[in-house]
């Protein structure tokens, strides 16, 4: 796929913690309580949004209706794309997702199979644009709290960052999955564009996590101690082997106010 990515322009924005430009440390900062469990669920809902109604009691229904669509219609894209969302939506069951762990089960990782097996249907009936939903979903299944499979997590990614906004978090998001993936080159890539969104007094640090990333793509820089701001306060972090961080100290961020001759 080519690295044009070029873009113009749900539910909340998303909250950081991290140093600098917070989105980038993709590490789960689970013990911060910002919904950036593992593998960057909460990061994904700020940018994309959250979905409603995702329980997985009664779309039974929905799954049947779809597969019968899917039967009768085996070359409609939209057909196949229901039938991804209606699974997913039965994925959010506790019986196949653990909201303690904010990671899918063995069970709901069996479930997740079928569900790319229907993506891989959908996408090669080349859709003119993924909708929004079922590529939130694709991400999640794909992610760290999925089935681990950064290869396919870019080429989703891929997909949808023309469609939004140009900003330094979801490159960043694609060079982390295209450093696991060892696709250095596209990881390269994104990493400029990265560096060239952020704001210019992050853009340093944003170029060192990145580098830093790219040399260890598990993104886990375990007990090193991170400093950064955001919401009007200054947080100081550690980040244990297992990348989960501890805050160790909040205070107000200094004031920016400049006062008029």
């Amino acid at each position: 796929m080519l690295f044009d990515l070029r873009a113009r322009g749900r539910r909340r924005t998303v909250q950081v913690v991290y140093v600098g430009l917070a989105l980038l440390f993709l590490v789960g900062f689970v013990g911060f309580g910002v919904g950036v469990g593992g593998g960057g669920g909460g990061l994904i809902e700020g940018i994309f949004g959250g979905k409603e109604g995702s329980s997985g009691a009664g779309y039974g229904k929905q799954i049947a209706a779809a597969e019968a669509r899917t039967h009768k219609h085996p070359n409609e894209a939209a057909a196949w794309g229901a039938l991804v969302e209606a699974r997913f939506h039965e994925a959010g069951n506790s019986e196949f997702y653990d909201e303690e762990t904010q990671k899918f089960t063995d069970k709901g990782k069996e479930l997740l199979v079928k569900i790319v097996a229907d993506w891989n249907r959908y996408v090669a009936l080349k859709p003119s644009a993924p909708t929004l939903a079922i590529t939130y979903d694709m991400i999640k299944a794909f992610g760290e709290e999925g089935l681990n499979q950064p290869t396919q997590l870019e080429a989703v990614l891929q997909l949808v960052i023309p469609t939004k906004p140009a900003n330094a978090t979801l490159y960043s998001y694609l060079a982390k999955a295209a450093y696991q993936a060892k696709d250095v080159s596209t990881g390269d890539l994104a990493s400029q564009k990265a560096v060239g969104l952020a704001p210019p007094t992050e853009r340093k640090r944003v170029k060192e996590y990145l580098a830093a990333l790219k040399k260890n793509p598990s993104g886990n820089p375990s007990n090193e101690t991170f400093t950064g701001t955001t919401n009007g306060k200054v947080y100081t972090a550690k980040v244990n082997s297992e990348g989960k961080g501890t805050v160790l100290k909040t205070s107000p961020a200094p004031s920016t106010t400049t006062t008029k001759k």
